[in-house]
């Protein structure tokens, strides 16, 4: 499969990665390690270094879509063992970028700018945010194959997101 044609996935941080709201029964699970102690990100704790191999065991290239920007490879990309992957930067300055979250058409801010970076790939979105307006306008204007999975942010990514993502990604 030609790099042009193999899906990207991208992966928000706060919410699949980091679960937070409400802990589920039992409590959010922490896994300790560098950056999450008292003088780092507490939240950092919750982020399970398994996802890490899971996620690079898919076929596709790994994108950053979360506002962490760089710091999601800092901070992330080791506690998971990832590469330091690509990152979306987010307009900041029109009417779409995450000061102006407001979209007529009740867009998520982050739909158009990843349908403009996925350049006519296949994609699939991992993110807590996702809704069904932005769902039905990447059906009516992504020219590839698209899934936005929504993970449930207390919970973060689970087997059944993986079994998801993975049925999707070998149906290409």
């Amino acid at each position: 499969m030609a790099s042009a044609d193999v899906p990207l996935l991208f992966l928000d941080v706060d919410g699949p990665l980091i679960p937070f709201g409400g802990p589920p029964p039992g409590g959010h699970r922490t896994y300790p390690g560098p950056g999450s102690g008292p003088d780092g990100n507490p939240l950092l704790a919750r982020v399970d270094p398994a996802l890490g191999p899971r996620l690079l065991g898919l076929p596709c290239t790994l994108v950053w879509a979360t506002t962490w920007l760089e710091d999601a490879n800092d901070c992330l990309s080791p506690r998971l063992s990832l590469p330091r992957l690509p990152v979306v930067d987010w307009p900041v300055a029109d009417e779409d970028g995450p000061e102006h979250p407001g979209d007529p058409h009740g867009l998520h801010w982050k739909t158009r700018p990843l349908l403009a970076r996925a350049g006519g790939r296949p994609f699939v979105w991992v993110d807590d945010e996702i809704t069904p307006a932005d769902r039905r306008w990447v059906d009516a204007h992504s020219p590839a194959r698209a899934l936005l999975h929504r993970v449930d942010p207390q919970r973060g990514l689970g087997e059944a997101d993986f079994t998801a993502i993975e049925t999707w990604l070998h149906a290409a």
